[in-house]
Parts: structure tokens; C-alpha cells; sequence
């Protein structure tokens, strides 16, 4: 199990795959963001997407997703997030597209008012099928420290 004793600063990480299909970034859309270009082949052709193009929170959930599966893979302690310091959406993600991610650990340290407990800053970036980074975001994680 990954505690936070093994995480590394400077560490870097690939992983996830997460296939986006035009019924998914239309059901979301129906669901939680009805904005036409995400609804509608013509009305998003008329817009500078050019064509239907998932929610930008939309993004954010199937990266959820795709970190959820690889803390299951690590097995990691985690404790959940007090939150997203920078969330920045860079290009479209469009039906066809392939997702992946990369992290990188950029500081931790240990809960002052929790000894059990240890938080470690990540950037992530989510890339398409054709290398570009389509989100990228700094948040902070929560994890249990191996012996308090």
C-alpha cells in the first residue's frame, strides 16, 4: 500500500486511458452543463470549437476516473482533497478522443494538526491522442502517513 512516506517529490507518473464518445459528452451535457455546443453538431459548428465538444467539467470527471483507477492500482492510502489550487482548460476534448494523464509531485509534507495524516501538491496534465495537453491542473492530495 502507498503511504506517505512513499511519495517522492519530483516524481513523475503516466497513466490512465479514457475513451470520450458522443453519447457520453452528451449526456453529461444534458445532465450538468446544457450549453449548445455541447448538445448540438450544428449549433457547435457554429462556434469557435467547430464541432460538439465535451464540457470542460465534463474533462475534469473522466479525469477523476482515470486517478480514481490508478490509486486502486497503487493501492494508495488516500484520504481524498482539500482542493484544486489551478484548473485551466487549454483545448477542446472532442468525441474520438483518447485521454491519458501525467503527474508530477511537486511538494508534501506532514498535517501539523493531524499526525496521521500527509499532503502532497501535484500538477496534472491531461493529454489527447495526439500528445496535446487539453487540462491542466495543481491540486492537493491527502494521504494516510505509515506510522504517526
Amino acid at each position: 500500500m502507498q503511504h506517505y512516506e512513499d511519495i517522492e517529490v519530483g516524481s513523475r507518473d503516466r497513466f490512465g486511458s479514457y475513451a470520450v464518445t458522443r453519447d457520453e459528452v452528451i449526456a453529461f451535457a444534458t445532465a450538468y452543463d446544457p450549453q449548445p455546443f455541447h448538445l448540438d453538431d450544428e449549433a457547435a459548428a457554429a462556434t469557435h470549437f467547430g464541432r460538439l465538444s465535451a464540457s470542460g467539467w465534463h474533462t475534469c470527471a473522466m479525469t477523476m476516473r482515470m486517478l480514481v483507477e490508478r490509486m486502486a492500482d497503487r493501492q494508495q492510502a488516500g484520504l481524498g482533497s482539500p482542493g484544486v489550487e489551478q484548473l485551466r482548460w487549454l483545448k477542446p476534448v472532442y468525441p474520438g478522443d483518447t485521454l491519458r494523464c501525467e503527474s508530477e509531485v511537486l511538494d508534501k509534507r506532514r498535517s501539523q494538526s493531524r499526525p496521521d495524516m500527509g499532503l502532497y501538491r501535484s500538477r496534472l496534465s491531461v493529454l489527447n491522442q495526439n500528445g496535446e495537453t487539453v487540462m491542466e491542473m495543481v491540486s492537493t492530495g491527502l494521504i494516510r502517513v505509515r506510522d504517526p
